[in-house]
């Protein structure tokens, strides 16, 4: 406990909670599942004791957790590619008597890994047998199923920031490429150069923040697909801009 104790206290960012599920009550008993990111199991650990001092504070509750982190095997550099990483895997049933067991098999189940999901119960006084079980999993599954959501958002916004920097110099170039084929053959710009030169000109870095807040998955994946139609566009007119300079130059 002495690590965790030391965690909290330098100077590192609170660990932060991505997503909860719906809360679950059942004869006085409260169920809600958390989700932290977590790339190894110490990470994991400061996260589940953030959750219950922190987040939990004065609230007693059974925090249930489990985690699964990829992380590089011993004495391995990661150079070796996935040979070289293995999955660490842990539970707590904090006093839950095979509960962690269970959340732990949601997350495999879902496919979450570098993760610590806890399952918060607040004990209302009457034992609920097996259905605690089921309230438990059901936590761990919607919040797991979050998580792969902002995963796949993340994965997105990490597309389209790379795509719209690649369009921005692509266009940037079709600029210059067509000042020089004017310059060469004493041309005048076309109707879709100036569209292109245009955008290029004025165009600022989008803003995510709304998509990626929302979890629209549709939406970022469409717009994945329109900046790489662009993509494609910009780099057919620059080809068609450096035939035509090529042969002027010929020409000449």
């Amino acid at each position: 406990m002495s690590n965790l104790y030391s965690y909290v206290r330098v100077n590192r960012p609170a660990p932060k909670c991505l997503a909860t599920s719906q809360e679950i009550r059942d004869r006085g008993s409260a169920f809600v599942g958390s989700v932290y990111r977590a790339s190894t199991p110490e990470e994991a650990k400061a996260a589940i004791f953030h959750h219950r001092n922190v987040v939990h504070a004065g609230k007693k509750a059974y925090e249930i957790s489990a985690w699964r982190c990829m992380v590089l095997k011993h004495g391995k550099s990661g150079l070796g590619g996935p040979d070289d990483f293995e999955v660490q895997a842990g539970y707590d049933d904090d006093g839950e008597q095979w509960a962690g067991s269970k959340v732990s098999r949601v997350m495999q189940h879902e496919g979450v890994l570098d993760a610590v999901v806890i399952v918060s119960r607040w004990f209302g006084g009457t034992l609920l047998g097996p259905a605690r079980f089921t309230h438990i999993e059901t936590c761990a599954s919607e919040v797991c199923r979050t998580f792969k959501r902002i995963e796949e958002m993340d994965e997105c916004i990490s597309t389209l920031t790379r795509l719209d920097d690649m369009l921005a110099s692509l266009r940037q170039e079709l600029s210059n490429l067509t000042q020089n084929t004017e310059s060469a053959t004493g041309g005048s710009t076309s109707a879709s150069d100036k569209i292109h030169n245009a955008e290029g000109r004025g165009s600022r870095q989008p803003d995510y923040t709304a998509v990626q807040r929302d979890l629209d998955i549709t939406k970022a994946r469409r717009l994945v697909g329109a900046r790489e139609s662009a993509v494609k566009s910009v780099k057919s007119l620059l080809s068609k801009k450096r035939t035509t300079l090529a042969s002027a130059e010929a020409e000449r």
